[in-house]
């Protein structure tokens, strides 16, 4: 798909939807599972009137159906919100006068048709519709790539202060305490935990792991001067990533690379950032995803029995790549636990976050130097067990 394909999609994205009434639908009223919905959506399409009333109702439908609300965001009235308002192609973040604006009988169906699609088929709605947020840039998924929902965002957004020089691009996460004081106060840099260093801006940064190419397009726009590199091990993920590089119009500054690891990116200590939220999901977690994250890439979140398996070797061979005073952030989610684990005398910088999120540690040249004895033992019980 190129980018002007994408383009030409969310603009066109009501043709997805079947026309045909309610009363038609496929599903078999008498016999199905969702019977209980099918009569459900009849009603809400003969009763509801307000995009505020088919928000209400899909956040109803989504409980009620146990839908798995987790890519993306984990909250349902998120959820239903985005269900309405790319419905009606509108923004996601709709404006509070327009909540009670009502909508017409195509606009219903059209509601009630994607609402009708994330419970029965339980595919997660950015698949549905081709299209996830990240850095609040819209970005073109499917079922090739992981769905965007790194807490890095945050760290983007404020460009890694204070380790780094921020400049106007930077977004302060942090607010004022007293909200009467809000317009008195500028909003501060919030406090990730990163250590300070307000180093210049780097000029190579490195997004290992890259999927969709999310990541490595964000820290494009929040750093400007900066080259980055954006690597896969998977054809398929690459070529979403290349359809999101066209469409943000950033081939000039971002280059795609297929390479398993740092395999095919020369070693010469040229990136002052590296980012990396490669596969880290263990055994177990694999052994008992809900169906929603079954649509997802299976290469993309099974790393071994205890998640590790590419973060070993990520630790072990990054400082070939690292500039003596860069700075590698790397995402290992639930396996943080089994991190600690395995190094217990390494002390991770694990990372705060504003909105959410865990298992993100930060870690310098210095650090990964100083342990790569143990991280290369490491490796080799990896090549030992092959």
């Amino acid at each position: 798909m190129s980018a002007e394909d994408f383009q030409n999609q969310q603009l066109d994205h009501n043709e997805y939807f079947d026309e045909d009434d309610f009363e038609n639908s496929e599903l078999d009223s008498q016999d199905s599972e969702f019977a209980a919905l099918h009569s459900e959506l009849v009603e809400a399409h003969e009763q509801l009137f307000s995009i505020r009333d088919f928000i209400r109702f899909a956040v109803t439908q989504l409980r009620n159906y146990d839908v798995v609300v987790a890519q993306g965001t984990t909250d349902e009235f998120a959820e239903a919100s985005a269900i309405v308002l790319h419905s009606l192609s509108l923004d996601w973040a709709a404006n509070e006068q327009i909540l009670d604006c009502r909508l017409t009988n195509s606009e219903k169906q059209m509601v009630l048709s994607l609402l009708e699609a994330r419970i029965t088929d339980r595919k997660p709605l950015s698949y549905l519709i081709n299209l996830a947020y990240f850095c609040d840039l819209p970005f073109y998924v499917d079922e090739r790539v992981l769905i965007p929902r790194s807490p890095v965002a945050e760290l983007i957004r404020q460009q890694f202060y204070p380790y780094f020089e921020v400049n106007e691009l930077a977004k302060p996460l942090g607010t004022v305490m007293n909200a009467a004081m809000a317009n008195e106060q500028p909003a501060v840099f919030y406090d990730h935990g990163l250590e300070v260093k307000q180093l210049s801006q780097p000029e190579r940064i490195l997004d290992l792991c890259t999927g969709s190419g999310c990541i490595a397009i964000a820290l494009a726009t929040r750093f400007v001067d900066a080259l980055v590199d954006a690597a896969d091990i998977d054809k398929g993920a690459l070529e979403v990533a290349m359809v999101n590089v066209d469409h943000h119009d950033l081939s000039h500054q971002v280059n795609v690379i297929e390479s398993d690891l740092f395999a095919k990116i020369p070693a010469d200590h040229q990136y002052e950032l590296i980012v990396t939220n490669p596969p880290y999901v263990d055994a177990a977690i694999m052994a008992d995803l809900p169906p929603e994250f079954l649509y997802e890439p299976e290469q993309a979140l099974a790393a071994g029995q205890d998640g590790l398996d590419l973060v070993h070797r990520i630790l072990f061979e990054a400082p070939d790549y690292l500039s003596p005073e860069g700075l590698l952030v790397c995402e290992v989610g639930d396996s943080e636990w089994a991190l600690n684990q395995a190094y217990p005398d390494i002390q991770f910088d694990w990372l705060r976050f504003a909105h959410g999120g865990h298992g993100v540690f930060a870690i310098t040249y210095d650090e990964l130097m100083e342990h790569r004895a143990l991280f290369a033992r490491y490796v080799e019980l990896l090549d030992d067990g092959q």
